[in-house]
């Protein structure tokens, strides 16, 4: 008698929602984000205004956001789907050169942002990782777009937030490095229940919304310094 062992179960499929004035790039982006590599495409927009409709219709999971749109831009669309109940993270894509575009997109809520040249692998890379983790910045133009919050807000020495933790500094610091849960906690030799303890900690006690508000906060207060490298 032959024993079938048990097989792992299926990753959940990631459903989403394209947004772009460019039938060229969405066209490019379906193809990228295929159904036999654990996504399904559910909608399509091309601009910022048929956001929160599409949203309503059709629950994705992610929205695939470009940034510089005819009527409605990437920035106002972020915007406005953060006003929704259960709104879903917003992956803002960009061209090499948006860095004040990028700076607000993060500010009006976007999850992080991916450039528009970037390979095929790292687009499914960043899709996954805010679906996983809740926060991808594209290590390319990281450290241009945070130092410029840096700058553009007071000078501040770097020092232990108020009310977190040696432990939940630790986890900030490494968060805005770009490390994922797992790999914090291969860092600080800790469960990945505990990291994620810890996150839940730092999101109430600096009252921030997600893990991509947490990485501007760690910069604008200077607990790390800007990576300038690409490190992909």
């Amino acid at each position: 008698m032959t024993v079938v062992g048990r097989s792992e179960p299926a990753a959940p499929v990631i459903r989403v929602l394209l947004v772009d004035d460019q039938e060229l790039i969405r066209t490019g982006l379906r193809r990228i984000l295929r159904a036999k590599d654990g996504f399904e495409i559910v909608g399509e927009c091309a601009d910022g205004s048929e956001v929160l409709a599409a949203i309503a219709s059709n629950t994705p999971d992610i929205v695939v956001m470009d940034l510089r749109m005819r009527h409605v831009d990437g920035i106002t669309a972020t915007s406005m789907v953060r006003t929704l109940r259960e709104p879903p993270p917003v992956l803002a894509l960009t061209t090499f050169d948006d860095d004040k575009l990028l700076s607000g997109v993060l500010r009006a809520g976007a999850a992080g942002f991916i450039l528009k040249d970037s390979p095929a692998e790292a687009l499914i890379w960043a899709v996954r990782a805010v679906v996983r983790d809740g926060a991808f910045l594209d290590p390319a133009v990281t450290g241009r777009v945070l130092q410029g919050f840096r700058h553009a807000g007071p000078d501040r020495s770097a020092e232990t937030p108020p009310d977190l933790t040696d432990r939940e500094t630790d986890v900030l610091r490494l968060m805005a490095r770009g490390r994922t849960n797992a790999e914090i906690s291969a860092d600080l030799h800790v469960s990945e229940v505990t990291v994620k303890s810890h996150i839940n900690h730092i999101f109430t006690k600096l009252d921030l919304r997600d893990r991509a508000a947490a990485i501007v906060y760690a910069f604008d207060n200077s607990l790390v310094l800007p990576d300038y490298g690409s490190q992909r």
